[in-house]
């Protein structure tokens, strides 16, 4: 629905949604660009999700951005949900077409390497091990990301060690799931540690493991963008190691969602993360 020229209506629904930094990022393209359009906050509850996903058909708009509680129950109300957003087992954009058919993906993955992508151009998941930390919805996220791009070896490390095997189990062959006891050896030649937990973030407690054993030379990242710097990326930075944090993730997978809706790639620009880093303080 994007070259009809009409009024591009666009959102993102999720409960809580105050948060949401999305609408800051789409609405700065979408000034920059002079496009005729406006990207809005859907407060959803739980139990109202199936009348909101028919209301966005109803009401015109072009597509959303689809986060936390509803990236899994929406895929059954879509119309067809493409093979990474299956295998992530969530969606987290849905475009409505000119026929009014509304199709899911999720470029969470995709902005998580594109991220790293930015910050170390030259790293390759295939060459060499890969550290995850945490099992929920935003590490397979990035799991899925890593296989697509090679990766041969990727360690899972859960509190829960039965949820990490489950998704150890799923992936097998390539993903390992490791007891949250061992994750400080078990990080001792991985080209990539990730925290994909929600420790570090503000109002938590900060994320426990040891980096002694950690190699300089591994790309360090966090999925979490507030606060900038965790304590886990600061500790990292501080011994040596290059560290990627959660924005340029929510940059990234921004990207091609808006392309869907408006027809338009936008840039990531130093003005745009400026303007986002302005709404933490």
């Amino acid at each position: 629905m994007s070259g009809n020229g009409s009024f591009g209506l666009v959102g993102v629904m999720g409960w809580p949604i105050a948060q949401s930094r999305s609408p800051i990022l789409h609405n700065y393209w979408i000034d920059k660009y002079k496009l005729n359009g406006r990207y809005v906050p859907l407060g959803v509850q739980p139990d109202r999700l199936a009348d909101a996903v028919r209301g966005l058909r109803a009401l015109g708009f072009r597509g959303c951005n689809v986060t936390m509680p509803h990236k899994q129950d929406i895929m059954a109300m879509l119309d067809s949900v493409d093979d990474t957003a299956r295998r992530m087992g969530a969606v987290n954009c849905v475009i409505i077409g000119d026929d009014g058919k509304m199709s899911g993906t999720n470029n969470d993955g995709r902005g998580y390497y594109s991220s790293l992508i930015e910050v170390s151009p030259s790293f390759k998941p295939a060459s060499g091990p890969i550290a995850i930390l945490g099992a929920g919805g935003a590490s397979r996220a990035v799991i899925v990301a890593l296989l697509e791009e090679g990766a041969t070896e990727i360690r899972l490390i859960n509190r829960t060690f039965e949820r990490a095997k489950s998704i150890a189990d799923e992936f097998s062959g390539v993903v390992k799931a490791l007891p949250w006891e061992r994750r400080a050896d078990a990080i001792d030649d991985v080209i990539l540690l990730t925290n994909a937990t929600n420790q570090g973030m503000t109002g938590k407690p900060p994320l426990e493991i040891s980096l002694a054993k950690l190699p300089k030379s591994t790309l360090v990242s966090d999925l979490i963008y507030v606060p900038p710097e965790t304590p886990f990326l600061k500790a990292a930075r501080e011994r040596g190691n290059v560290t990627v944090n959660g924005l340029g993730m929510l940059l990234h997978q921004a990207r091609p969602a808006f392309k869907a809706w408006f027809g338009v790639m936008p840039d990531i620009t130093p003005d745009l993360r400026a303007t986002i880093q302005a709404t933490f303080t």
